[in-house]
């Protein structure tokens, strides 16, 4: 979890590059922004609105060969020893990124450079630096008073409400390569923001564990649970699981299965499951972790819990309470009409 009410921009640093295959110039400002109370507070939200909006997906910098040779993470390590070079360093940033704008979708843009301080993660007051971009340019009308009439001046400019491209590298597990979280709102090169200037992969702590644990299972009661048994199997299955997850503090995959598998005959399918499709989820050897709560409660908002039938019907199953549906809900058949059905037991409707 990241505060970020509380933090403070300590020096800001704002260049320009071009596209470098269409031998678009990269303009380095000589010297920080000097910053007044209200600029302050609105690149504050400019910057920050994203991060607080987006689910928190954290990065790590890397190298095929050690993390010591990504470029940006031995600037940025710098920032970190010395924050009053921030400026220079931000030169360099800079520099690294016109190297990488090269494919021919990207567009020009201004580079605002951060460094950041009392911000909070995981409980802990540390530094960070910001690197922010913008793309786009919006129309927009200046007006002004001209003797007895109001004129009007069209100009362009950013729009504060949406940041392009931006990340916040706190200084925070740099043996692991550093905590980073990331946003990229113009996706039309995937691979030039995160990898070829980032040079990032997710960062492997509680929270990519969990999500990827329980996507897992997600995928699990699709591909398996539902051809073996039916719907509501499938849907109660990620009741249980997801219950078992917000419940307990680490996760232990012999405790979990004994829990949320009914069907014994779905423990040796989830274990074949599991060595086959491992790899894509990243958890091969993964049988015990801490549990990150805020993952659970992501996951929990994204899983269908409903379900729908061709009558017109939908039945919606309560993940806070799956014991009802156990109890109270049960599928038939009918010979007279040759349909299923399901039958729901309940003592009296609520109110809205």
């Amino acid at each position: 979890m990241i505060n970020l009410y509380s933090t403070q921009i300590e020096s800001l640093s704002i260049h320009k590059i071009g596209n470098k295959s269409r031998n678009e110039n990269i303009f380095l400002s000589d010297t920080p922004y000097a910053l007044n109370d209200e600029l302050t507070a609105l690149l504050k939200e400019y910057f920050f609105k994203p991060f607080r909006e987006k689910e928190e997906n954290y990065f790590q910098f890397t190298n095929e060969v050690d993390v010591e040779f990504n470029p940006l993470y031995k600037i940025v390590t710098e920032i970190f020893n010395n924050p009053s070079s921030a400026h220079e360093k931000s030169k360099r940033i800079a520099s690294l990124l016109y190297e990488q704008s090269q494919h021919p979708h990207i567009k020009s843009g201004e580079v605002y450079i951060v460094y950041l301080d009392n911000l909070t993660i995981d409980n802990e007051k540390t530094s960070a630096v910001g690197i922010f971009k913008s793309e786009l340019k919006y129309d927009f009308l200046q007006f002004e008073e001209k003797g007895t009439n109001i004129g009007l001046l069209h100009q362009q400019g950013v729009n504060l409400n949406k940041l392009d491209k931006g990340c916040l590298i706190f200084n925070h597990k740099k043996e692991e390569g550093y905590k980073i979280l990331s946003v990229d709102s113009n996706r039309y090169d995937t691979k030039y923001w995160l990898e070829h200037f980032l040079g990032v992969e997710a960062f492997e702590d509680e929270n990519f564990y969990t999500k990827k644990y329980m996507k897992f299972c997600q995928d699990f009661a699709k591909d398996v649970v539902l051809p073996a048994e039916d719907k509501k199997e499938e849907v109660m299955f990620m009741n249980r699981a997801v219950n078992h997850f917000a419940k307990n503090d680490t996760f232990e995959e012999s405790a979990f299965l004994n829990e949320v598998i009914d069907n014994p005959d779905l423990i040796p399918e989830f274990k074949h499951y599991k060595t086959e499709k491992a790899p894509k989820y990243h958890i091969e050897d993964l049988t015990e972790f801490p549990i990150a709560n805020t993952a659970v409660s992501a996951a929990r908002k994204k899983i269908k819990n409903t379900i729908n039938l061709d009558t017109n019907i939908q039945i919606k199953m309560d993940f806070i309470n799956p014991e009802s549906a156990e109890k109270f809900v049960e599928k038939g058949w009918d010979e007279e009409k040759q349909m299923y059905y399901y039958l729901v037991y309940f003592n009296k409707e609520q109110k809205d």
